[in-house]
């Protein structure tokens, strides 16, 4: 297990538990005791536990441990991609995102512009998300509309997902979709690890007008366990400038436009 791994397999338990020791994290994860020792030092210097004497305990927003460690990953590229996706908006929109970090950042991109900020208790947007995490960050903001799917929940993604959250979907149509992935790839589309969550995603792109993938370059070139959609189906790819000039260019043969920001 690499250190990254590792920390977000960490921050999962001690989301679990509230509260652990070195010990039971060094059987839990098969790692030292002074490599965990020096684990959470670094995790509590970001502020995402408290350490103990022997161990750790989670600070009061614990729920979203292991997704706000992750979003540490590629953070500068992500915020790109979040600010050119939010303004591609326009004002009155529906705008599905599903969950993740990359999607996140776009959710608080859009409730970040001026002009919808500016609109006060009027409603300047519509957001259907399938995630909690979104859903509970955004359901503050007056000039949001926010609809959850429904379904059942992930703990590892804070997304809803299998048949409750079906209906509703088939119900209404999205100016765009902002989707997240596991993998895309230009011959063969859009992947997440995890069935229920691809089953999902696809659904929104069916419903949407405009679906666009942001990922970073980590992800491109790559596929995973279940596929959300074929690559015919990608309106746009949104991706970041560091991702390699070749394979940028096969998605555009493939004909997938590419904006890399």
């Amino acid at each position: 297990m690499d250190r990254h791994a590792r920390l977000s397999a960490l921050l999962d338990l001690l989301g679990e538990r509230g509260k652990v020791t070195v010990e039971e994290i060094s059987t839990a994860l098969g790692a030292s005791a002074a490599t965990v020792r020096r684990d959470l030092d670094h995790l509590a210097e970001q502020q995402l536990l408290t350490r103990t004497r022997g161990g750790a305990v989670a600070q009061n927003i614990a729920y979203d441990l292991p997704l706000r460690y992750k979003a540490a990953r590629n953070a500068r590229e992500k915020g790109r991609i979040a600010r050119a996706a939010a303004a591609m908006v326009a004002q009155g929109s529906v705008v599905g995102v599903n969950g993740g970090t990359t999607t996140t950042e776009i959710a608080r991109a859009l409730v970040a512009r001026a002009d919808l900020a500016d609109a006060g208790e009027r409603t300047s947007l519509t957001i259907v998300t399938n995630a909690l995490n979104i859903a509970n960050e955004l359901v503050v903001r007056p000039q949001v509309k926010i609809v959850v799917t429904g379904g059942v929940a992930r703990p590892q993604s804070f997304e809803l997902t299998g048949p409750l959250g079906t209906h509703l979907l088939e119900e209404i149509t999205l100016d765009v979709v902002f989707l997240g992935v596991d993998a895309v790839d230009p011959a063969r589309g859009a992947f997440a690890h995890n069935e229920g969550e691809a089953s999902t995603n696809r659904l929104m792109t069916e419903r949407a007008q405009r679906v666009v993938v942001v990922a970073d370059g980590s992800k491109l070139g790559r596929t995973a366990f279940a596929h959300i959609c074929p690559a015919e189906a990608i309106d746009m790819l949104l991706t970041d400038s560091a991702a390699p000039a070749e394979l940028l260019e096969r998605f555009e043969t493939a004909g997938v436009p590419v904006k890399a920001v």
